[in-house]
């Protein structure tokens, strides 16, 4: 949120549950998501308006939104290329992106033995349909029209401090076509990692790009 610019009219782009939307106050929102279920959650929660429709066809007017947030959905949106330019349609000259993906770095020593023991667990590694587009980042937003202004890297840490902390992580993991036999195997070893100081490592990119006036 501390990117975020405290004025303008937001759209929550892959808004999912609508996480964003009491921290914006009364400031013009919208939420999209193609997930019907994960709207009905949003609505629930007193989220409004959304919208169901897919990133790569927004159906907004041209500079209809003064900032555009994606949280931690980038990396499942393609094509990429055709996302991009969709949020710089919709953007005012000056509009701002601000998006997060998960990335692999930065990594403290320790946390290489809690990823490791993850992955073996799940018997596969991490990966995103996008992540080989959101390698070539910064070519790919000027080809929609948008100038990246900055590209961060930090670590979070998530706190395993009960087993539902463990399994909330081990169901947010975009692992398609798993074998939910290796699913409850990831479950457990975090479970078994679950101490009131235990985490996590979290490693976040963070974009922040606008839309030239």
């Amino acid at each position: 949120m501390a990117a975020v610019p405290p004025t303008g009219r937001v759209l929550d782009l892959a808004c999912g549950n609508a996480p964003l939307w009491p921290a914006l106050g009364d400031r013009p929102y919208i939420g999209m998501d193609v997930s019907t279920a994960e709207l009905a959650e949003a609505r629930r929660a007193g989220a409004h308006p959304l919208v169901r429709a897919t990133a790569s066809a927004l159906p907004l007017a041209p500079g209809s939104v003064d900032v555009v947030v994606c949280s931690m959905s980038l990396m499942v949106l393609t094509p990429l290329a055709e996302v991009l330019a969709e949020i710089g349609r919709v953007l005012v000259p000056g509009g701002v992106l601000v998006a997060t993906v998960p990335d692999r770095r930065p990594l403290r020593w320790a946390d290489l033995a809690v990823a490791g023991g993850l992955l073996a667990a799940l018997g596969t590694g991490l990966g995103y349909p996008g992540d080989r587009a959101l390698r070539r980042l910064p070519a790919m937003l000027a080809g929609a029209g948008l100038r990246l202004d900055g590209d961060e890297h930090r670590r979070y840490g998530y706190r395993l401090g009960s087993r539902d902390d463990a399994d909330r992580l081990a169901s947010s993991l975009y692992l398609p076509g798993l074998p939910p036999s290796r699913r409850r195997r990831a479950r457990g070893y975090l479970r078994a990692l679950s101490l009131p100081h235990a985490e996590a490592p979290m490693p976040i990119r963070r974009i922040i790009a606008h839309r030239p006036g």
